[in-house]
């Protein structure tokens, strides 16, 4: 999904993009339920309703650049625990030269992806879409919180920029936070019509299912009006220019609050538009 105004190179790589679940919500506070998301994200993704294309025309049925990979087998403790299994499993992928994007899960797990992606790079570029920053120090005595993760990441040195997209809960503290760590933090009020967003470094991209208007993604434990649409967060993608994305991951799909599954629905179509920008195609 490249714009003619990116500077992105057109040369096609023969990375694979591994669809990776990881079933851990044992950080999330007030509701839990993200462990569940990845086979119903992955059922809306394959359901015959509709097919495997995404909009620049590129298929992901295709097994040449695109395959699912099994969850990865957690027995969702809280805390860190079942982080080395994570690092390692994505390590794993890496080592294979694939790409993987992630199916959470609360954002917590965001962590030790990043982490793992870290030892693979000198230095990158996170971009966040999100509704809440997710800087907490500690929150509700717990570090590993899913609304720690960026405070940890932060603290490891191995991210260049942090930039984070349609932030709409900002706190005091988590205020504090981002100015401490030198976060780019773009509140949705201020969110222009069509940014451009430029990363030096190779690139990790989290998309938090809050950061939608909860018209389009109601299944998410903590719904925040006032979000994205769909069709911005896609218009923003074709507009991003990176060397190259180095992981992905989608995370807080809560599917006890997504009665009719749109918001799976709309997991998939993210994945469908994620992989060209991902492999550079489109």
């Amino acid at each position: 999904m490249n714009d003619t105004k990116n500077s992105k190179p057109q040369k096609k790589t023969t990375y694979k993009v591994a669809l990776l679940g990881i079933p851990h919500d044992a950080n999330s506070s007030y509701v839990r339920g993200a462990a569940a998301a990845p086979p119903l994200i992955k059922e809306a993704l394959y359901c015959e309703t509709s097919n495997l294309f995404s909009e620049s025309g590129l298929d992901l049925g295709r097994a040449d650049i695109f395959f699912c990979a099994a969850d990865v087998k957690l027995k969702n403790h809280p805390g860190d625990a079942d982080y080395p299994e994570i690092e390692k499993t994505i390590l794993d992928l890496t080592d294979r030269d694939c790409l993987p994007l992630c199916l959470g899960g609360d954002h917590a797990v965001t962590f030790p992806i990043v982490r793992a992606i870290g030892k693979k790079h000198a230095k990158i570029d996170v971009l966040q879409f999100d509704a809440h920053p997710d800087l907490y120090d500690c929150f509700q005595d717990n570090p590993f919180s899913h609304a720690c993760p960026f405070a940890r990441i932060l603290e490891s040195g191995k991210v260049n920029r942090l930039v984070q997209v349609g932030i709409r809960t900002l706190n005091e503290h988590q205020r504090k936070q981002a100015e401490k760590f030198g976060v780019e933090m773009i509140e949705m009020r201020h969110l222009e019509d069509k940014p451009v967003f430029t990363f030096d470094k190779p690139l990790y991209i989290s998309f938090d299912l809050d950061a939608l208007d909860p018209a389009f993604a109601p299944g998410v434990s903590h719904p925040e009006p006032g979000g994205l649409s769909v069709r911005r967060v896609l218009e923003i993608m074709r507009r991003i220019s990176a060397p190259f994305v180095t992981g992905a991951d989608i995370v807080e799909y809560n599917p006890q609050r997504d009665p009719t599954g749109i918001t799976a629905v709309v997991a998939a179509k993210l994945i469908k538009e994620f992989v060209p920008l991902m492999l550079l195609e489109g």
